[in-house]
């Protein structure tokens, strides 16, 4: 158990190498990316469903739905608990749009290696030019992947977070 964690280890510091500096940068971001998404799932399933039951019941006890001031009331609710479910989507949304273009950061750095080992060997020695190709190429795929997976996570929330929105305004009538 212990070698083959220590083989895992071996083989991710190995790929983070052959990325670049770039990769680590982007390995960072998906942390912090992966981390906020996960922490609104929990949330969503955890405290909203709280805030929700509260607000709920604190809606069901008023005697008056009808007037001017309850509709306030209500929008406040309502807008309340809107701002706590939507607290950090906009932050994983940008964190989404950041993952592709740190990759073409590293694949620019990957090719101004390229281009240095051309200008250096005299553009004949494909070896030598194959290590930058893999700081040019994996950097780029790495962002790709955690846009593509972050694009799926962030309309999944988004998409969960307007259902709810919408059953609670549908749960909190207007009148008696």
């Amino acid at each position: 158990m212990y070698f083959a964690l220590l083989d895992i280890i071996d083989a991710v510091n190995n790929f983070m190498l052959r990325g670049g500096p770039v990769l680590w940068l982007i390995a960072w971001l998906l942390l912090i990316k992966w981390s906020l998404i996960f922490e609104r799932i929990w949330y969503l399933n955890t405290a909203h469903k709280a805030n929700v039951k509260s607000t709920l019941a604190a809606w069901g006890a008023r005697t008056d739905t009808k007037s001017w001031s309850a509709h306030q009331i209500r929008t406040m609710m309502i807008s309340k608990i809107s701002l706590d479910v939507r607290n950090t989507l906009p932050i994983i949304e940008v964190l989404v749009t950041i993952c592709p273009l740190l990759g073409l950061i590293g694949t620019v750095t990957g090719m101004i290696e390229v281009f240095f080992v051309m200008a250096v060997s005299g553009g004949g020695d494909a070896k030598s030019m194959a290590g930058g190709v893999s700081k040019a190429t994996i950097p780029t795929m790495a962002g790709m992947v955690g846009a593509i997976s972050g694009i799926f996570a962030s309309n999944y929330l988004r998409a969960k977070v307007d259902r709810d929105m919408d059953l609670l305004e549908d749960r909190m009538p207007l009148s008696n």
